[in-house]
């Protein structure tokens, strides 16, 4: 496994990190503990998760497997660099969602008993909540922190804006802000390199990447005739001339088309770590292959022919 630090953290986390969207709904519980041990076989120390993934109100059901997988002992939590999330309604009530201090105070300990654990490493705002001050939030982590109940905190599906607005309230309190920005990332979906990466990049936040398969189109659908879903069939349609391509390209470089997706975000600029969703062992063993291709100047260059990106702006769109 390879490591790096998180953003201009002093936090040292491997080059993949593991996504536990499907725990619960997709990868039942023995088997979601099966992956997380393999993780660590595999030398993965950076586990992702959130307080709404496992999609039963107010329930944290990933929350609760992976709680329930560090009560197992031997380790597994000391060795975990753990991250959850924030934001996202956990009941009916007003105060159940957003980024008030009220919520993020009740979130957080709802999160530590889940998990089952006294701390969390990496306490990331889900999306940015507009109704609530930057004042307040930082006011509200800042006295988590001072509690030890967490030690970074990060964001999630923020604009390059918010990022900066976000950044320069943390300055003014003199607290150490974010050091990570979580964002939809794949050869597919380009969007934050205009602005969200060189944003993340001029405060000193790693970019962790979700989606980095983009929903298993990037996985070799085409050639392997596998059957779409209803969430993924729209994306197919549109992609279908790009994937053809793509497949037929990652064939020529001899490398199985996930592998190289993966290889693509790791040699990108400012990308810590692609969050993988995997159901199987099989498939973590899959990614992790992905740390040993290299691609050359002429393969990255069919791959932008492919899926072109963006230039930084306004320089993409203006002279």
């Amino acid at each position: 496994m390879k490591y790096t630090h998180l953003g201009r953290s002093g936090l040292t986390v491997s080059r993949l990190c593991l996504g536990t969207l499907n725990f619960g709904p997709e990868t039942p519980e023995a088997d979601a503990h099966a992956i997380m041990d393999h993780a660590h076989e595999q030398g993965i120390n950076f586990f992702d998760t959130s307080n709404v993934y496992g999609w039963k109100l107010g329930e944290g059901w990933t929350e609760q497997i992976i709680g329930r997988w560090i009560a197992q002992g031997g380790g597994r939590r000391e060795r975990t660099v753990l991250a959850t999330k924030v934001y996202s309604p956990m009941g009916d009530w007003p105060n159940d969602k957003g980024l008030s201090a009220l919520n993020i105070r009740r979130a957080c300990d709802a999160s530590l008993k889940r998990l089952q654990t006294d701390h969390i490493d990496l306490y990331q705002m889900h999306h940015v909540d507009l109704s609530t001050p930057w004042d307040e939030v930082w006011e509200a982590m800042s006295y988590l922190r001072a509690q030890g109940k967490i030690l970074y905190v990060g964001s999630s599906n923020f604009a390059g804006w918010t990022i900066a607005a976000a950044q320069e309230a943390a300055l003014s309190r003199h607290f150490l802000g974010l050091v990570s920005e979580q964002s939809i990332y794949n050869l597919a979906t380009r969007n934050i390199e205009l602005e969200v990466i060189p944003a993340a990049q001029h405060y000193g936040l790693g970019v962790l990447t979700w989606s980095p398969l983009y929903r298993g189109l990037l996985t070799g659908i085409l050639r392997e005739d596998r059957q779409a879903s209803r969430y993924t069939q729209p994306h197919l349609d549109e992609h279908r001339k790009q994937l053809e391509q793509y497949e037929a390209l990652c064939d020529e470089l001899g490398h199985a088309p996930a592998e190289v997706a993966l290889a693509w975000l790791l040699g990108r600029p400012g990308v810590t770590a692609p969050v993988l969703g995997p159901r199987t062992s099989k498939e973590l063993d899959s990614a992790v292959h992905a740390l040993e291709v290299q691609l050359d100047g002429p393969a990255l260059e069919r791959l932008d022919d492919i899926f072109p990106g963006y230039r930084t702006a306004p320089e993409h769109y203006a002279f």
